[in-house]
């Protein structure tokens, strides 16, 4: 069997503050093969913004990798110096933010910052960097996209920005994209376009892709498997229709039954009691115990180590066993 284009093996990233250490990422691990989609889910402070920073080498002091390994096409990301990551980044592994305003110059056109991204990795004619330009542009959903080149960011809409970001991190064709909830601030119809060009770059030029997300629907929409992330931790993990349908996680039960869509006529909705613990200060065992429904004097002391079954992963010592309805 081939190695998987990504593998990422018992990573943990801290930050290190004047209030103590916070362990954002701890212990993560997954893999993905070409044309992949994965959904990276979880609350707010969860990790998992943070875990798509660390895969690219991201994260800046006072956090930093502490522990693991992250290989792309077999070669190890973790401790490469900062000038060969840059290699990387934009061309093999690419990431779109969640704010185009984090990619996008305001006082450089279109054509400018395109240009500049393509020289980072590759020399080319004019001629031919202005095709692939308008042709990526295209691809995203871009219309008119030879004269949209010479237009300013201000001077498209909110989903059209970050359409454009999205074709600036295409440009190289790059193995993978990390796509750190790049719709969350579009409007609906806006979010409904975006998924279905990104499932349809995804099935043309088979790059994988790591969808972060605290929207359910749109990774269930998107993903052929999922993460559940709480508290820097991997709690659940397998194929999307199986987590959703069937959650061996109670934390991953909780978010399925807050959602509206549970929810009969007239009922409140539910919610999960209590909040998240400071990353400052984690338990010892589960962070998820103390809110959680079965949780033991066990969950609180003892951390659960991860348990696979066919295919799907969980991190609980009293997993849940029914479907949902």
């Amino acid at each position: 069997m081939s190695a998987p284009l990504l593998e990422v093996r018992d990573l943990v990233t801290h930050f290190f503050t004047r209030a103590g250490v916070v362990k954002a990422v701890d212990g993560i691990s997954f893999t993905l093969n070409p044309g992949e989609v994965m959904g990276l889910v979880g609350e707010s402070g969860s990790g998992k913004s943070i875990t798509g920073f660390s895969l690219l080498g991201l994260v800046d002091a006072p956090g930093r990798i502490v522990a693991g390994s992250v290989k792309l096409n077999g070669q190890e990301l973790v401790g490469l110096p900062q000038a060969e990551l840059r290699r990387i980044r934009g061309k093999t592994m690419s990431m779109v933010f969640q704010d185009p305003a984090m990619t996008l110059n305001p006082v450089l056109t279109v054509r400018r910052q395109m240009r500049l991204a393509l020289a980072a990795h590759e020399r080319m004619s004019d001629a031919a960097a202005t095709a692939r330009c308008v042709d990526v542009l295209s691809r995203v959903g871009i219309p008119d996209a030879a004269r949209r080149l010479d237009s300013y960011p201000h001077e498209f809409s909110g989903g059209m920005r970050q359409r454009v970001a999205l074709a600036i991190a295409l440009l190289h064709r790059p193995a993978v994209i990390v796509a750190d909830e790049p719709t969350t601030a579009l409007d609906v119809s806006i979010q409904a376009q975006i998924l279905a060009e990104m499932k349809d770059l995804v099935r043309d030029s088979g790059t994988a892709l790591i969808w972060i997300s605290h929207d359910l629907a749109t990774v269930s929409s998107l993903a052929g498997k999922m993460a559940v992330m709480y508290a820097g931790r991997m709690v659940e993990t397998g194929p999307t229709g199986t987590v959703l349908s069937a959650p061996r996680h109670h934390y991953t039960r909780g978010l399925l039954d807050s959602l509206p869509s549970q929810a009969e006529p007239g009922q409140d909705l539910r919610q999960i009691p209590g909040s998240t613990p400071s990353l400052l200060g984690l338990p010892p065992g589960c962070p998820f115990a103390s809110r959680c429904p079965a949780g033991t004097a066990t969950c609180a002391q003892v951390s659960p180590e991860i348990t696979w079954e066919g295919g799907r992963g969980f991190r609980c010592h009293h997993p849940l066993v029914e479907a949902l309805a």
